[in-house]
Formats: structure tokens, sequence, C-alpha cells
């Protein structure tokens, strides 16, 4: 059985990738390390289908280290140790004296999706980097300032890739095409490149799919056709995507606990980060529960860290049990809807002068000048004296 058409036609040589010039172009960074050939360990943080697998096997390809490749997703703790383990039966050195220098000889560690790590897996794989055991090519889609511990972070240089454009796209379809010996219409290349929204393997995935249940008739009504197909529907980038998350927080909004199961069982079993889902959950409990149960918030951020510490399969426990809780607990939108209603004067008014009895007053002279004095009643400024924020409609 082929490969996929995004695999069969990944970029071979730094030459061959389109897009990333920011980090690729001559005398970028990127390029710099791969001319190199001796990489550090760094993270490539960006969407989906950006290029970030492919950088990392370019990497491996001119490196002369072993490379292993795992996904944060299905791997974990026994996965790391069987790596190191092979590493230190043979008896290799860990580094190579170069002048003045050190050079690593420990393997390249590609670590796919490595915010889906726990900090307990982290933390067990940060020795091994440390020590040079391992160089750590870490791929994120998630901002790594929150999802990779600190003491690893900082022994990693982070590289932002950036999604792709239209044109760019284009060119990656125009690949694909040649691969497959098809010739498209206009129409649906547009369609491809609007649809992967800067996925390049999205737009191949969904164009090898329609020419294989079309023996290669592919239009811009068949592409849509394909996408009814079930194992296209849920993209974590795409659509169904929104709208899953969209149906659980409206779910529990409307206190009907039944469905947010239901909506929270079918992003688990389609491979949703528990992060993401519990975020939401510690959002929805300030917004629409506030001070009507304020032990909501909580009940949330014990989700969030039960779900950041144990990862699924368990955690799915710890969403469920807050789900159920949020879409139970009592309703209240004031705090939230008062705060937006005095974030909107903040911005509509400008730094508008503070209370003289509220401003600090630590020398003589500012108390000679009424610092700390009461003039007025109200707390806020003159102009919003009397404003209420809680009980306006």
């Amino acid at each position: 059985m082929d490969s996929p058409l995004a695999d069969r036609i990944r970029p071979a040589d730094i030459s061959e990738i389109i897009g990333q010039a920011h980090l690729l172009g001559p005398g970028k960074p990127l390029a710099k390390a791969l001319a190199g050939g001796q990489p550090g360990s760094m993270i490539f943080w960006g969407p989906p289908g950006c290029g970030k697998t492919t950088l990392a096997r370019l990497f491996a390809d001119r490196s002369e280290r072993r490379y292993y490749e795992l996904s944060a997703v299905s791997a974990g703790k026994g996965d790391i140790r069987a790596i190191v383990t092979q590493l230190d039966d043979s008896a290799q050195p860990l580094f190579a004296e170069q002048g003045d220098e050190r050079r690593p000889l420990g393997a390249l560690l590609f670590l796919d999706e490595i915010h889906r790590f726990n900090k307990a897996q982290q933390d067990y794989l940060l020795p091994f980097v440390e020590d040079g055991r391992l160089t750590l090519i870490g791929a994120t889609t998630e901002n790594p300032s929150f999802e990779v511990i600190a003491p690893l972070l900082s022994r990693c240089q982070v590289y932002v890739l950036q999604a792709l454009t239209e044109a760019e796209l284009w060119a990656i379809i125009a690949r694909g095409e040649a691969t497959l010996g098809l010739k498209l219409e206009g129409a649906a290349r547009d369609f491809l490149a609007r649809f992967a929204n800067g996925d390049a393997r999205r737009a191949l995935n969904l164009l090898e799919a329609t020419a294989r249940l079309y023996d290669g008739e592919v239009t811009r009504e068949r592409l849509q056709d394909t996408l009814q197909s079930p194992h296209l529907r849920y993209d974590k980038a795409a659509e169904e995507h929104y709208d899953t998350i969209s149906a659980f927080i409206k779910s529990m909004r409307a206190s009907d606990a039944d469905a947010a199961l239901y909506y929270l069982a079918r992003m688990v079993a389609a491979g949703e980060d528990p992060k993401f889902i519990a975020r939401r959950m510690v959002i929805f409990a300030s917004e629409d529960i506030g001070l009507a149960q304020p032990t909501a918030l909580v009940v949330a951020n014990a989700v969030f860290r039960a779900v950041e510490t144990i990862g699924y399969p368990e955690a799915q426990i710890n969403l469920a049990h807050g789900a159920a809780f949020l879409a139970r607990a009592r309703k209240d939108r004031s705090s939230c809807d008062a705060y937006f209603r005095a974030l909107e004067d903040a911005r509509q008014r400008g730094n508008l002068s503070i209370p003289m009895h509220l401003r600090n007053a630590p020398t003589q002279l500012m108390r000679e000048l009424g610092y700390g004095q009461r003039e007025q009643e109200s707390n806020l400024p003159a102009e919003l004296a009397g404003r209420d924020y809680f009980t306006e409609d």
C-alpha cells in the first residue's frame, strides 16, 4: 500500500521546501543550522501542515547521529527509556572533542505534538537532553511558553513557523497533481487552497481521497462531496473542530449535561487535545457561571490541572466530571457582562482622572496636594460617578 500523498512528495532537500522563507532563506537561522548538520535542541511552533515534520527529517538526513521519531499522543516514558537504553548499550561517546568545543554525538529525537507530554513526562525527558544523550526536536501547534516546562524550554531554541499562503499551497497542490498524474481546473485548486487554511497536508489528503473515490476525475464538486467521508469530518484545524467545541459550550450553557457529555465524547474519540477542552471549561466557569457558584472556577482549574498531569486515557474521566458539574451549575453572567461594560468605558473615555482619595500619598507634598484625601463619595472617576455596571441594560 502506498504511503499518503503528503509523505510521497515530502521535500528531501531544503531547496524543495515551499514556505518558511523567514527561517529557510539564504543566511536565515534554520538554513544555517541545516548546513552545519549538527543542530542543538529546538522546538518548531506552528500550525498543522506547515512543515515541522519535514524539517525534523531533513535535520536527521544531514546528521550522522541516530534518529528516533515519536508522537507524544501515543508515546510515554517507556519509549524514552527504550531509546536511552539503546544508546547506553551502544557504548557510543556522548561528545566528540572539536578544538575547544564538544560536539554532541547522542541521538536526535523528534517528538511530535510535544505539548501532549504532561509535566511528569517532560521532567523525565529533561536529564537526557541536559547530558547530551538526546538532542530534542519538538513540534507543537500550541504556545510552548504554556505547554513546555521551563527547564526544558530553556534548553531549546524556539522557531515559529507560519501557515502557508494560498500561493504556496497552489505550488504544493501542483506537486500533488503531478505525482497523481492529474490536471486540476482552477476552481478545484482554489477550493483546495481555501479549504486547507494554510495546512498543506489537509489539501493533499483531500486531493488524494477525491482522486481515489472518483478514479482521478477531480472537480470542485467532487472535492466537496468527498468531504462527507467520515474519516475527513473531524479535523482539529477545521470547521468540525470549532462546531463541536461550540456545541459543547452551548450545551453546558443550556444546563444540558447529557448533550455536553455527548459532544465531549465526540472530541475525546477524535483525539482532541484534552487541554484545549479544559481551557474552555475554565473560561466557561467564570464567563457563564461566575458569581452564581464561585466554586465552579475551582473545579474547572482542578480539571485542567488533572488533565495536564495525567493525560489520556484517564483524563477523559476528569473532563467528564468537570463537564457534568459545569452543565448542572447555576448560571450568572453578571460579572463577565459588567466587566465588558467597564472595558467599553475604559476604551471610549481614555485615562480618566483617578479620585484623589484612591491615590497613594507617600510624600508630604503629595498629601498637601490632596492625594489620599476624600473629595467625592464615588470610587469611580468623576465623569463615571453613579455608573452601575452590574445593573445596566
